[in-house]
């Protein structure tokens, strides 16, 4: 099989398809360099593109899977929320490979954003999305959108996961992981998901209860 991952990240892609047992021919496009450090290191066979811009279908072989995760920054809600401008832009991209390649199977996350966004992409691709949050599956809430022709159930019922925050902590961890403690932290009295924050309150910044789900709006 071979598969085409834009925008790939630290190619969970690949580590997704090894988990469950298929072989592949797996080509990436990705330009971010600590995401290509990590993705190398885990996944040295990858046939790396670089930037989407330069990868074009006839330099290719015949894709089954094309999966994609482009940009969110300015369709997200909790962003610029100003449509398929600047880095959000490159779903178009995503669309071209689609266009040129014709693979059997495709899939495109995104984020929750405007219905008038999402009914194009919809329209584009001539699916609708499901929503799923990576909620029912570990112990982060983040709710996405996926375009796919996979057969896939919308029905998660079994595949719910009781998993919160305290249950993935580790006991001991390196102090480069940790804020620097001269960063004032403020608290609240509000018992529920957000407990505090760090100098702002931004969303890298926040500070929320181990007791419950992890969670993300963007």
């Amino acid at each position: 099989m071979n598969v085409l991952s834009l925008f790939d990240g630290i190619s969970c892609g690949i580590q997704a398809i090894k988990n469950i047992g298929i072989k592949c021919n797996y080509y990436a496009s990705e330009i971010d360099p600590y995401a290509l450090a990590i993705s190398k290191k885990n996944h040295p066979e990858i046939f790396q593109l670089g930037n989407v811009l330069d990868v074009k279908a006839s330099n290719l072989p015949k894709i089954d899977l094309l999966l994609g995760g482009s940009p969110c920054t300015n369709l997200s809600i909790a962003g610029k929320n100003n449509g398929f401008q600047e880095q959000s832009s490159l779903y178009f991209e995503f669309l071209r490979l689609w266009n040129d390649l014709q693979p059997k199977y495709f899939l495109l996350e995104n984020v929750k954003m405007k219905k008038e966004y999402s009914d194009t992409i919809s329209k584009d691709l001539n699916v609708d999305y499901i929503e799923i949050s990576s909620s029912e599956f570990s112990a982060q809430s983040r709710k996405r959108y996926y375009w796919t022709n996979i057969p896939i159930t919308k029905d998660l019922k079994n595949y719910k996961c009781s998993d919160v925050v305290v249950d993935i902590l580790d006991i001991a961890v390196d102090d480069k992981y940790t804020v620097n403690t001269k960063r004032e932290i403020i608290y609240n009295t509000q018992k529920t998901h957000k407990i505090g924050y760090i100098s702002k309150d931004s969303q890298g910044n926040r500070i929320y209860n181990p007791n419950y789900k992890g969670v993300i709006n963007c």
